[in-house]
């Protein structure tokens, strides 16, 4: 019996059509701590194709259910995403929208992956990863870079925005890709920790992981690396690994090479 088949025996015709058009997407990765069970909660469908860089990761991992994270594209040769998103293998899907409208997807396997050497998964420190595509990135109107804020000058972007198509209940993940717009803060959570940070009931939720925090100039400064609550009476804080702390480490990975 065919994958698409079993699927469709498992769940809704709507799950099949979706499932035999691209991978199943069950989700088992999860941001830290306590999390929301959402997709970006709070957020709204995105303009289709406003967001051309976005990458749906596919992950594969012995004797699990295949998982999803989100992910961005900085060239024609590497995507971006969160260390905590390691898998044995890995499709990325460049192009997509919505699942209902697959035409034009790009869909390219992953040839290295370098997560940082010192990603700590208990505390989700430096959870940041580069996956070097194995055939190249073809660049057209609905698949396009974004450039990464290379400075850190001590002050926080004003204006930024978050995007995935993470769960929408415990089940399903979006059918469509959508956005928030975010506020960061000074959180004491994340002082020092090479971290940005956003606070209270909206914000990215499971399965958003590895996705770009993208701020006013365009770029993104950041990733989606967890949420928690650390308080049982505070606001839950979502995470961000800080880009521009990694400068040094991504001009080793990149440069080497001619890609960046």
């Amino acid at each position: 019996m065919s994958h698409c088949s079993s699927v469709a025996q498992q769940d809704s015709d709507l799950t099949m059509f979706i499932n035999c058009k691209l991978p199943t997407l069950t989700l088992v990765l999860t941001l830290c701590g306590q999390v929301h069970s959402g997709g970006i909660i709070g957020g709204h469908e995105a303009k289709p194709h406003s967001r051309p860089y976005m990458a749906l990761l596919e992950l594969k991992v012995p004797d699990k259910p295949d998982g999803h994270c989100g992910g961005f594209l900085l060239n024609e040769d590497f995507v971006m995403t969160a260390a905590h998103c390691q898998a044995e293998s890995y499709k990325v899907f460049l192009g997509l929208h919505s699942y209902f409208d697959v035409n034009g997807i790009q869909e390219l396997p992953v040839g290295k992956t370098f997560p940082h050497k010192d990603y700590d998964g208990k505390h989700y420190k430096n959870d940041i990863m580069l996956l070097q595509l194995s055939s190249k990135a073809k660049f057209n109107e609905h698949v396009k870079p974004i450039a990464l804020a290379a400075e850190d000058n001590g002050h926080l972007p004003k204006l930024c925005s978050v995007s995935g198509w993470g769960k929408i209940n415990d089940e399903h993940v979006s059918l469509k890709l959508l956005e928030l717009n975010v506020t960061l803060t000074n959180n004491s959570h994340c002082a020092g920790e090479k971290l940005y940070c956003s606070e209270g009931p909206t914000g990215p939720g499971k399965g958003d992981s590895g996705g770009p925090l993208v701020c006013e100039d365009g770029k993104a400064y950041g990733l989606v690396s967890c949420s928690k609550k650390p308080d049982p009476d505070g606001s839950m804080v979502y995470r961000y690994t800080k880009i521009p702390e990694y400068k040094e480490w991504l001009d080793n990975i990149m440069k080497p090479k001619g890609k960046f």
